[in-house]
This record gives structure tokens, C-alpha cells and sequence, in this order.
């Protein structure tokens, strides 16, 4: 089977960190790192981890095993040298831009059918921006580099999955951008990746944007005059769609996988609180509609603590939402094998 290439995230973050522990730790499949294997190299050392780093030139038969052993190969596909004095904990362009092209080349990677998924660890929008590559991050990135597609964002976890109709908006921004044709798109793209994933038959509850979903109008017309016909359109082609739903009690309804399969919702937050109140270290931020699957933890890239260690010396980072990551990863696309 094809492994999955990790992408090391903005190198001044706790990328490097949370990857290096779980190779560490025993990964669920074959993956290789895309970045810089001096910079790994360097933080194998500072961890005390008992790592063997290796630059390598193509994924495939170099490619790391799953399972942990006492010493661990990690196969690095070189890809941007990274300075020595790149400060860890802070903004800079230079981490900003390799992370970037890491992307880039992972992206690549897969599209190419060299790789069956990517998995990105966090990077950090300032830096993105500051060396050029104005995105307001890895979605729309992403779908640039896979031909300008329509994606969304999907957060999940052992109890939830929610899938954002807008992303990183404004809240005024996000509401006037809604629309009848953006919400069926997103139930579609969603009902698409869930079929993929295994689920014959998803049933997705639809919240509304207003309180109550609008109470008949008295709230707002949003409900009335896009979500609802969003629906229609959606059930009218098959879907199980439903709503639109109050939004301070459908993602408790969906909890569990109980009544629903995943909450689609309006914006940013509305999704993203109720995944993350539930647990951060399970959670995973997966991109749906790519032609490749793609995951990666659901948080950033943690500056207060990086390259901090504990009093016993071991790095303070929590690498559970990458190996999480990596198993999403692994499950969604499963399928995927050489040819």
C-alpha cells in the first residue's frame, strides 16, 4: 500500500515535535515526512528520541513501517533547507514560505498518485502571509493547488463530525456570503465524502443560521429563504438532508452518531466550538471534495510551547491529534493502492 506523506507545518511551531513522537510512538501505517531532515535531525536530539532520521529521494519503498521498535527510521523527502537560527516560537517568513512548498509538494505527491494522503501538521497564517502566500489557510490552499475545487472543511472526532459551509470569514462577511447554491453545494460535497468514507446511506442534519432556526421568520429569513430550499434540493436528488435545525441542540442530537452522521453548519465557530468543547486531542480537521484525502490535527502550531521541555526533559507538545490524524488518514483512504 502507498504511504502517507506528513507535512512538517511551520518548522518554528510544534510540527516537528508531535511528528517525531509519534513515529515515536508506533504509527497505524507506512508515511514519510516532507521537510527538512536537519532541522528533525536536530530535534531528535533535543528530544531524546531514539530516531534515525534519513534523507530520502521518493516515497514508496522508503517509506516507514508502522509499528514502534526501539530504534525508529524516520524517511524524510527533503524538500526547503531550513537556517539553523530560524527561532522557535515565533513569526518568520522563512518558516512561513517552507511551509508552504512543503504543502505544495505533498500536494503534488498526491495528485501524482505517489502518496494515498497527506497529512498536515499546523501552520501559522502570519508567517504564510509574510513570506507571500496569502491564504487564509491549508483549505483554500489546498483547493487551489488541486485546480481551484470546491472543498469544505470537516472537523471530527470519536462523537461528532461537522462540516462548515463558510470558513475562515468575518461573521458579517460569512452570513452575507451564504447562499441557497452554497449550502446544497456543501450538503452534496458532504453527503460525497461521507459515501467514501464508507457510510452507505449519511444522514446529515442541517442547522440553521438564526436562534431557533429562525422561529418561522421572526428571527430572521435566512432559514426561509436559503437553508430550507438548500434542503429540497438536496432531498429532491436523493440526500437525506434534514432541518434546518435549531443550532443549540442539533450538534447534541448528532452527538454520538445518534440521530445524525454529521451537523452541516452555517460558519466558522458554530462547527468548530461544539468538536472542540468535546476533546482537542482527538480531534481532526479532514479537507473534503479534494481528488486526495487530506487530514490533520485540530489545532495550530502552539508557539508558547515550543521547543519547551518539562522537568524531566521531554517536549511539552501533545502529538494525540496527529496520530489521530494519521488514522483518519489511513482508514479514508485504504482503498488507494499502487496501481
Amino acid at each position: 500500500m502507498k504511504p502517507i506523506a506528513i507535512t512538517l507545518g511551520d518548522p518554528c511551531g510544534i510540527g516537528p515535535e508531535i511528528i517525531l513522537k509519534a513515529f515515536a510512538a508506533g504509527l497505524p501505517t507506512a508515511a514519510v515526512v516532507v521537510g527538512d531532515p536537519d532541522l528533525l535531525q536536530r530535534e531528535a536530539e533535543r528530544l531524546r528520541l531514539p530516531l534515525t532520521i534519513r534523507s530520502i529521494a521518493s516515497p514508496g519503498a522508503h517509506a516507514a513501517r508502522p509499528g514502534a521498535a526501539p530504534s525508529v527510521s524516520v524517511p524524510v523527502l527533503a524538500t526547503t533547507a531550513l537556517p539553523e537560527d530560524l527561532p522557535v516560537g515565533r513569526i518568520d517568513a522563512r518558516a512561513g514560505d517552507a511551509a508552504y512548498r512543503y504543502i505544495a509538494r505533498a500536494a503534488m505527491l498526491a495528485m501524482r498518485g505517489e502518496v494515498r494522503a497527506v497529512v498536515t501538521a499546523p501552520i501559522n497564517k502570519e508567517a504564510l502571509h509574510r513570506a507571500g502566500h496569502d491564504y487564509p489557510g491549508h483549505t483554500e490552499l489546498l483547493a487551489e493547488l488541486a485546480g481551484h475545487v470546491p472543498v469544505r472543511m470537516m472537523l471530527a472526532n470519536h462523537e461528532l463530525r461537522t462540516v462548515l459551509v463558510t470558513i475562515h470569514l468575518a461573521l458579517r462577511d460569512a452570513l452575507d456570503t451564504l447562499s441557497r447554491e452554497l449550502i446544497g453545494e456543501t450538503i452534496a460535497i458532504t453527503h460525497d465524502a461521507l459515501r467514501a468514507a464508507g457510510i452507505a446511506a449519511p444522514r446529515i442534519a442541517v442547522a440553521g443560521v438564526n436562534p431557533h432556526a429562525g422561529e418561522g421568520g421572526a428571527f430572521g429569513r435566512e432559514e426561509i429563504d436559503m437553508v430550507a430550499p438548500a434542503i429540497a434540493d438536496a432531498r429532491a436528488r436523493g440526500i437525506d438532508a434534514s432541518g434546518p435545525h435549531p443550532p443549540d441542540t442539533v450538534f447534541m442530537r448528532a452527538r454520538g452518531f445518534a440521530e445524525y452522521d454529521v451537523v452541516v453548519a452555517m460558519y466558522h465557530d458554530q462547527g468548530l466550538i461544539p468538536v472542540k468543547y468535546l476533546g482537542i486531542d482527538d480531534g481532526v480537521n479532514i479537507t473534503i471534495g479534494l481528488p486526495f484525502v487530506r487530514t490533520s490535527p485540530d489545532h495550530g502550531t502552539a508557539f508558547d510551547i515550543a521547543g519547551r521541555l518539562d522537568a524531566q526533559g521531554c517536549g511539552l507538545a501533545d502529538e494525540r491529534s496527529l496520530i489521530a490524524a494519521i488514522r483518519h488518514a489511513d482508514t479514508l483512504s485504504a482503498g488507494v493502492r499502487h496501481a
